[in-house]
């Protein structure tokens, strides 16, 4: 469920501009939350990419840190047929893979806005309590096994 929500903001960026082909959105560790595709046909491993563009994206925020130039505020790596889009949006990380002739400052604009989104969700969805666990020595399995005689189990 929480992931359907995720891809609900995550479409707001594919449906902006036309030259968008995948939008990933990542946890800081690399592991993927969500991802949305605009073709079905277009085959990427989503899992390694956006575990590549965090560990891009966390290597220049180090270097930045190191040089003293600030906070990172976007990474773009620009391909002969594309280019790939790393922002940070609090926890996670949000990856944006285009084609070679996309409109660049549209697609920071879709970035900036749905990463602050984003930011807001994710701390949500990381402060959510998780599920009550079940009493000391109980299950869900011992507990419909409490109905029956144990002599003949």
């Amino acid at each position: 469920m929480a992931e359907e929500v995720f891809k609900e903001a995550l479409s707001e960026i594919i449906k902006g501009e036309s030259g968008i082909k995948k939008v990933i959105l990542v946890d800081k560790s690399g592991l993927t939350i969500a991802h949305v595709t605009k073709f079905s046909y277009y085959p990427v491993d989503v899992e390694s990419i956006g575990a590549i563009a965090s560990a891009v994206f966390g290597a220049s925020e180090e270097q930045g840190k190191n040089l003293q130039i600030g906070e990172l505020e976007i990474v773009t790596s620009e391909f002969t047929n594309g280019k790939i889009f790393a922002a940070s949006c609090g926890a996670g990380i949000l990856c944006v893979i285009t084609d070679s002739n996309v409109n660049i400052g549209m697609v920071r604009f879709l970035m900036q806005k749905t990463a602050n989104k984003l930011k807001k969700m994710l701390e949500d969805f990381l402060a959510a309590k998780p599920f009550p666990s079940s009493e000391e020595g109980s299950s869900p399995i011992k507990d419909v096994l409490k109905g029956f005689d144990e002599d003949k189990l």
